[in-house]
């Protein structure tokens, strides 16, 4: 096995916990890192969960085309940098550390989601309020 192979088997099973959030080889060639931040059933809302992952960009990286899980309501805080996003047919906005936006449940198409820098990293945190039954199919890349 080469050091290649040893890298892909150890990323899967890193993210093999959370088998929906995330394809290694889009990550890796769109210059985008993704963490689980943390995972909890909501215990006054039966069925539903509250998930927050780190998106972290390298400059000029980004996230491919992709979808949410139908159910999921999301805010995206930036952390670092600034963010350019545009979610279904919305206005291609940027957001700087400190600002927000949300994306509402039904499918959000997100066609945009990257570094506003070519030469500064950024990163948001992603929260998700999603059917538990989704919490492992938050998003599909390609959509």
């Amino acid at each position: 096995m080469n050091i290649r192979s040893i890298a892909c088997v150890a990323t899967l099973a890193a993210v093999a916990v959370w088998p929906g959030l995330v394809s290694t080889r889009a990550m890796a060639q769109e210059g985008q890192t993704i963490t689980p931040a943390f995972q909890e059933a909501i215990p006054n809302i039966p069925g539903k969960s509250l998930i927050g992952v780190v998106v972290s960009y390298a400059p000029g990286g980004k996230s491919p085309a992709h979808t949410h899980a139908n159910s999921a309501f999301i805010t995206g805080y930036v952390l670092s940098g600034a963010i350019r996003s545009k979610v279904n047919d919305g206005k291609t906005q940027v957001f700087r550390a400190g600002e927000h936006w949300t994306e509402p449940p039904g499918g959000a198409r997100h066609p945009i989601s990257e570094n506003a820098s070519a030469t500064e990293p950024a990163s948001l945190l992603a929260i998700f309020v999603v059917d538990t039954a989704e919490a492992d199919r938050l998003t599909t890349f390609g959509k």
